[in-house]
């Protein structure tokens, strides 16, 4: 079982307690109603899925509600950091010497 630290709550809770909500710092279209049908699926369905650190939204839902980004090693399954929403991008070579290595740098 994993356990998940809200950046809000200030405390490690079990995961049962949060929902994944998809892929973190994406780049919204600025007026959606002028992108093609194409540019529309490619933002709204294509999501990066790369072997290593990825980032990612969470919501602690059995807690304060809120949403949340965590750098989570998609091979291992470890969350590294959470920080929250609205924070610039988190900068993992602080924390992991290999990271740029291991596909974070995007």
């Amino acid at each position: 079982m994993l356990l998940i630290k809200c950046p809000y709550c200030e405390e490690e809770r079990s995961e049962l307690e949060f929902r994944a909500a998809g892929e973190a710092h994406i780049a919204r279209p600025s007026n959606i109603a002028d992108i093609t049908d194409e540019e529309f699926a490619d933002y709204f369905f294509l999501r990066d899925n790369p072997k290593g650190l990825i980032f990612e939204r969470w919501r602690h839902m059995h807690g304060c509600g809120r949403f949340f980004n965590a750098v989570r090693d998609s091979v291992s399954d470890k969350i590294h950091l959470t920080y929250k929403a609205g924070e610039p991008k988190a900068d993992v070579s602080a924390f992991l010497p290999n990271a740029l290595e291991k596909g974070a740098s995007k």
